[in-house]
């Protein structure tokens, strides 16, 4: 077959027909793309290890040719072999890319078009901007393509948009990487504080001194799992830490409550935090003036802070996802709470029917979800009757392997609370009226950190759970 006799220059963008060029051209800047090539030959010591820091990849490069020179540039270079001309031409022709690349002339072009490398960071970051403009286009022009087909699910849809268009501002952030000496530094400076005793909390503090001793915080991209049996008051241990952390703490906070609704949840923090038991409210029932002064009180700090609570019944993870990405981008969230993970869908096909994989996939895109918001998510979810299959002193000791499909939660989440209350399980009444208020949470699980109990004081009345002192045994 006879070759072209006008191979495809890298100075000149491959011909259009007439319907294309009708269109406006994708942005693209040619000539900070030859000067950093043309740095990079000069200098690729220099040059391709900051390109490298930068994020600089192939897919950059708006011709194909440029794209593809700078991958065998880059490949020469963590190879340890030395970037000159005249074997750069001969491996590419030797692989049947020259033409490709443009020719030896193009090479000889490229390589003489930058008198100087002054210029290179401004020109690598012309490069970028212009990938990211075209990055914008191609995944708005999918998405508008695919809302044109009838999408089954309109939610999926705007999640996987909400998705793409994220992942194009994290792609373009460049991570910078710590030197030895720096880490080693903060390695010490860490264990100074510790010795100082100036290490408790590293994340926002629960409120709860032997939990925030054991997990030093929640901390931004965890996923922290309390789970325990129906009756046992995870939902009121979930509102009190997000009370302390959001109004105490005053950090921006989200709650999807999929069991109870906005205005529950609502009354509830209002009089669990006034210390007024809700069960007493009805005809006949005066309050004290203190009482009265602590509810107005209450009111007045839950309606100040930066609470938003939604109830949706059974909502989509996608869903939910989107829901707080918008919330993260229009009012920094620091806290998600969810209430509870059984109750959450996934509306894939794959997890139509399979229980077990949509517990997984909801499992993972929360846990996915804390690390791209950078924040902690607090996850309740239910037991199944292990507990109560038990005998003598561990009956109703719960341990993560009740946890309903656990091996997914088990493996996304960085801490497993274990909460149960030891005289739901008593057998007498005397065992009852000693055990009255005792509750436990057993951190099982934590992958930064140590292990063990934590004593509590559950107060029915009230609807909240309270340091304990632990027993003396």
């Amino acid at each position: 077959m006879a070759k072209d006799p006008n191979p495809p220059s890298l100075q000149q963008a491959p011909k259009r027909d007439d319907a294309e060029a009708q269109m406006r051209a994708m942005p693209h800047a040619l000539g900070p793309e030859k000067s950093i090539l043309s740095s990079m030959l000069k200098d690729p010591e220099q040059w391709i290890g900051i390109a490298k820091e930068e994020g600089l990849t192939r897919d950059h490069f708006y011709l194909p040719g440029h794209g593809l020179l700078f991958e065998v540039i880059a490949e020469l270079n963590d190879k340890g072999q030395n970037i000159e001309l005249v074997s750069l031409v001969q491996l590419l022709h030797d692989r049947g890319i020259l033409d490709s690349v443009g020719g030896s002339q193009g090479i000889t072009d490229i390589y003489t078009y930058a008198p100087n490398a002054a210029h290179f960071s401004s020109h690598l970051g012309l490069v970028k901007d212009k990938f990211t403009l075209r990055s914008i286009i191609h995944t708005c022009t999918e998405s508008i393509a695919e809302a044109f087909d009838n999408p089954e699910d309109t939610a999926q849809l705007l999640d996987r948009v909400e998705r793409d268009v994220l992942s194009i501002r994290q792609g373009n952030e460049t991570s910078r990487g710590f030197s030895i000496k720096e880490s080693v530094a903060e390695v010490f400076t860490k264990f100074q504080e510790a010795l100082a005793g100036e290490m408790e909390v590293q994340g926002v503090a629960t409120g709860y001194p032997d939990l925030d001793r054991m997990s030093k915080g929640l901390k931004p991209g965890e996923m922290f799992v309390v789970a325990a049996r129906p009756s046992m008051g995870k939902t009121s241990l979930m509102m009190n830490i997000v009370e302390h952390i959001c109004i105490d703490q005053n950090v921006p906070t989200m709650v999807f409550s999929c069991e109870m609704t906005a205005f529950q949840i609502v009354q509830r923090l209002v009089f669990s935090r006034a210390r007024i038991s809700l069960g007493k409210m009805g005809k006949g029932f005066k309050p004290t003036k203190e009482q009265i002064g602590n509810l107005k009180r209450a009111i007045t700090a839950i309606g100040d802070s930066k609470l938003w609570i939604d109830d949706t019944a059974g909502i989509p993870i996608d869903t939910l996802r989107a829901k707080a990405r918008r919330r993260k981008r229009e009012d920094n969230i620091g806290l998600i709470a969810i209430d509870y993970l059984q109750l959450l869908k996934s509306n894939s096909k794959q997890a139509a029917n399979s229980r077990e994989r949509e517990i997984g996939e909801i499992s993972g895109g929360i846990k996915a979800l804390a690390k791209e918001l950078e924040l902690p998510i607090v996850v309740l979810a239910q037991l199944n009757r292990g507990p109560e299959g038990r005998s003598g002193s561990s009956l109703g000791v719960p341990r993560m392997s009740d946890l309903r499909e656990s091996g997914t939660i088990e493996q996304d989440a960085d801490m497993i609370g274990l909460l149960y209350r030891t005289a739901y399980y008593a057998e007498t009444e005397e065992e009852k009226e000693a055990e009255a208020g005792k509750a436990e949470l057993v951190l099982a699980k934590n992958r930064n950190g140590e292990t063990g109990h934590v004593p509590l004081t559950f107060l029915a009345e009230l609807m909240r759970f309270e340091t304990r002192a632990r027993d003396p045994e």
